[in-house]
């Protein structure tokens, strides 16, 4: 597949960031949304998601409630990473590091203090694909934006230190919608790599998959879409883990979060809800 700017198309993993802006354009498109990300059409439409397009026919009313229920996920959890960024920055955190950045375009739709610096760490296919969109936009970064093209399973922190992150300055670190993609030893294994490179102050944002979500969404999802490919889901007492990786952490569902935000669910949870997917952790003094 070839896009409208002459890039190959998205594939694979990476292709679901073209979704998630698919999801953060409709959003814009409200009369009252939670954020506004003006890049979000761009990227989808180039990627063949347009969001103007009428959508896939969908195989029954189950099929449809899960691609609505993934839908509001994406809004409230970039709502929530937002905030937590705006908090981040405001207590003096200067360095931003966006691990799989995707089609994140929070380097050119957010406020950033003068001297922020924001990494986009993600291999070099869809930073690509995202230059020549952002070249096609025009698109003017608000802050120092920072390219760092390489794969989270090489040397990474090696790559960033390179392209300039400073470790021993606090930084946030933000991981959304990745981690349900990884198995958990490269779980483990990223996140002891994020503690080497955070000093106290630094902070990060995570969204983790729900329990039980895996299995719920995964069984009957269509091959190659974004429920297909989820392997991981947050331990039963993700505070305590965090923990004992170095991080002070609090835990919220969506539904906590969208009633916060003025757009809570309809319907009633099915189940007890356990702890929430939505993380934001600060690592203390040592």
């Amino acid at each position: 597949m070839t896009d409208a700017v002459g890039q190959a198309g998205p594939s694979g993993v990476w292709a679901t960031a073209v979704g998630v802006a698919r999801v953060r354009a409709m959003e814009t498109a409200r009369e009252r949304p939670l954020f506004r990300d003006p890049l979000a059409q761009a990227f989808a439409t180039a990627g063949g998601r347009d969001p103007g397009a009428a959508p896939p026919a969908r195989a029954d009313e189950a099929s449809r409630r899960r691609w609505f229920g993934v839908a509001f996920s994406i809004v409230i959890r970039t709502k929530f990473l937002d905030d937590l960024l705006e908090r981040a920055v405001a207590s003096g955190v200067r360095q931003v590091v966006l691990l799989g950045a995707g089609m994140d375009s929070r380097a050119f739709r957010m406020d950033w203090p003068a001297g922020t610096r924001l990494f986009e760490v993600d291999t070099a296919e869809p930073l690509e694909f995202k230059a020549s969109v952002l070249r096609q936009e025009r698109a003017v970064p608000r802050c120092e934006r920072i390219v760092v093209p390489v794969d989270l399973r090489d040397d990474w922190p090696g790559a960033l230190a390179a392209a300039g992150h400073d470790a021993a300055r606090p930084t946030v670190w933000i991981a959304e919608g990745l981690l349900i993609y990884l198995p958990e030893d490269a779980v483990r294994s990223l996140l002891d790599r994020v503690g080497a490179l955070s000093v106290p102050g630094s902070r990060m944002g995570l969204t983790l998959g729900s329990r039980g979500v895996v299995e719920r969404f995964r069984d009957d999802a269509a091959a190659g879409s974004a429920a297909s490919m989820w392997v991981w889901e947050m331990p039963e007492d993700p505070v305590a883990w965090l923990a004992g990786l170095g991080w002070e952490a609090e835990t919220f569902t969506l539904r906590e979060r969208a009633e916060a935000y003025g757009r809570p669910l309809s319907t009633p949870p099915q189940r007890d809800e356990g702890p929430g997917g939505l993380v934001s952790a600060v690592r203390p003094a040592r």
